[in-house]
């Protein structure tokens, strides 16, 4: 008689951690929701902000940073923390 399968197999698992729609920001690594057909997006974790494309409906991807924003952000890290030392 033949066992029945009792274990998902490694696409099953896979799929169900997949989380259709969000992205991870490279900045936090937190989970992020861009609005549909976004072309940019800011974490409101760490307020960085992202360049969106949209491959495939329903999934975006991240494109790169939005430079200027994100300069600024780090510049004023910068200073603060450098305050902080003095």
């Amino acid at each position: 008689m033949e066992q029945e399968k009792t274990s998902a197999t490694t696409a099953e698992i896979t799929a169900k951690g997949r989380t259709t729609g969000a992205v991870r920001c490279m900045n936090c690594m937190e989970r992020i929701r861009p609005p549909l057909g976004a072309k940019t997006f800011k974490c409101p974790h760490c307020s960085f902000e992202w360049r969106i494309s949209w491959p495939l409906p329903k999934f975006p991807r991240i494109r790169g940073p939005v430079w200027d924003v994100n300069r600024r952000l780090t510049e004023e890290a910068m200073s603060k923390k450098g305050k902080g030392k003095k």
